[in-house]
């Protein structure tokens, strides 16, 4: 299974969304701009997507509530240890409540993963980053001192509304 991404504006994304409405696209906003999502394990529709191979996957990608994507570069010859950290990951976010999916996603042509989570709303992301669970899982995105350097950049999160469908 595979994620796509693409950015534009956000009228021209619904247009996409709407004439692939039998594909699994999520189309979401924020600030500054809007994003279309495409779960498939078929070819993408999108032209020059951002592509990502799914490592980890919970829970069902719905059209409402809100989105979060932690962005985490990782050095190449040290993907095989990042991955394995998520892969055997036994935090409790699945268990969070108001979580509706998480994917973990491996870059095809870059070297910045994406954790995306899918919350019912923004206040249950929010009580959940004052959890254990958070920041355990935050503790196995970033490197410790006694740790050697796996990470090529500062790690960022984008944050987006999942706009209800009319």
């Amino acid at each position: 299974m595979n994620i796509y991404m693409t950015s534009g504006t956000y009228d021209f994304l619904k247009r996409i969304k709407e004439k692939h409405s039998k594909e699994t696209m999520l189309l979401m906003q924020n600030n500054e701009g809007a994003v279309l999502i495409h779960e498939t394990l078929r070819k993408t529709v999108f032209s020059a997507p951002r592509s990502y191979d799914i490592l980890k996957s919970e829970g069902l990608l719905e059209n409402s509530g809100f989105l979060v994507l932690n962005h985490i570069p990782v050095m190449d010859d040290d993907k095989p240890v990042f991955e394995y950290r998520f892969k055997n990951d036994q935090s409790l976010i699945n268990k969070q409540p108001g979580l509706l999916a998480l994917r973990v996603l491996r870059p095809i042509k870059s070297n910045t993963y994406v954790i995306l989570t899918l919350w019912k709303n923004e206040k249950l992301y929010l009580d959940w980053e004052n959890t254990p669970s958070y920041q355990s899982l935050l503790q196995g995105a970033k490197s410790s001192s006694a740790q050697p350097q796996i990470f090529t950049g500062a790690s960022y999160t984008s944050k987006y509304y999942i706009p209800s469908e009319d």
